[in-house]
């Protein structure tokens, strides 16, 4: 009896130790576990969405705009491919929402230890004021892991470039292969792939939004009727565009801006056509070859005429 009395005793004081506080810790790591399931669910459906089937048969899956973006600016170039619209708008959801999931498993987390040490009896006061210190002291020396971050999250949100775009970041020049929060890669003219931090970013120039124009110089002797060579320039450049080939990259009629420059051996012309994104270059290379052969087919001169040329060599001419 008294054994049994002494038990009671025992378990009745330590009910608190035995009970409650195992139910109360099990029942906050259950919530915690349940609403990270149900937030990170949530923040899938919001930002990975679902894809479909392209109508065409030679067009691959695409995937449809996240709901959570479709209030944002997407700026996608008229040219990009179905198999681009997609890598570049599923890499910018799923960043957005790998954010979104850390921020909410880091917040439960927190949540989790600070309610457990408050049933465990221990004053959080301390903790809370160290890790204020500790936070502090870490946003001072990873400053710059900071600013990649938040530089990268705005990059995301405002779509300011995209997979596939053609970017000028400064010191690098060429097209993106992949934009992270805290790296943005993109791969050059001559093959090297740059790893560009996002807080470094100082100006971003994307020559894939929404159009771009093809600019074409072409230098003219000073002896060269120049009405007559714009016009030449012109027909040339009509006739260039006439094909079905130049005719989809372009997006309106050649203007002929006239004498751009003037120097004592010559005088350049200037022309401008209105592209799509990313086709400005391949116009301006085509452009350049029918206006050289115009200008060869109507005697337009050209500066620096070749010929023969003449050296006196011992008293004797030698060519």
């Amino acid at each position: 009896m008294d054994v049994y009395n002494l038990a009671f005793e025992w378990t009745e004081t330590n009910r608190h130790w035995l009970v409650e506080a195992p139910i109360r810790i099990a029942a906050y790591i259950v919530i915690v576990l349940i609403a990270r399931y149900v937030l990170h669910r949530m923040i899938d459906r919001a930002t990975t969405g679902r894809t479909r089937k392209a109508r065409n048969v030679d067009e691959q899956v695409e995937t449809k705009r996240p709901p959570l973006l479709r209030h944002l600016r997407d700026r996608v170039p008229s040219s990009a491919t179905s198999q681009q619209v997609a890598a570049r708008r599923q890499q910018r959801a799923q960043t957005i929402g790998s954010v979104l999931k850390s921020t909410v498993s880091i917040v439960l987390l927190i949540w989790a230890v600070l309610a457990i040490l408050s049933v465990l009896g221990v004053n959080i006061a301390p903790f809370i004021a160290s890790a204020g210190v500790v936070g502090l002291a870490i946003g001072f020396g990873a400053q710059n892991l900071v600013r990649d971050f938040v530089t990268g999250v705005f990059m995301l949100l405002e779509d300011q470039y995209g997979v596939g775009d053609v970017v000028d970041l400064g010191e690098a020049i060429g097209e993106v292969e992949s934009v992270g929060l805290r790296v943005t890669t993109v791969r050059d003219i001559d093959g090297t792939l740059w790893y560009v931090r996002n807080g470094e970013i100082a100006r971003v120039g994307n020559m894939s939004q929404d159009y771009a124009v093809a600019r074409v110089e072409v230098p003219v002797a000073l002896t060269a009727d120049v009405a007559r060579a714009e016009q030449v320039a012109v027909d040339a450049a009509q006739e260039a565009i006439a094909e079905p080939s130049v005719a989809a990259k372009v997006l309106g009629a050649p203007e002929m801006l006239g004498v751009q420059e003037l120097s004592p051996d010559l005088l350049i012309l200037r022309m401008t056509v209105k592209t799509r994104p990313n086709a400005q270059w391949s116009v301006q290379r085509r452009l350049r070859r029918e206006i050289l052969r115009a200008y060869d087919e109507n005697g337009i001169d050209l500066p620096y005429p070749q010929g023969r040329i003449h050296a006196l060599v011992g008293g004797q001419t030698e060519e």
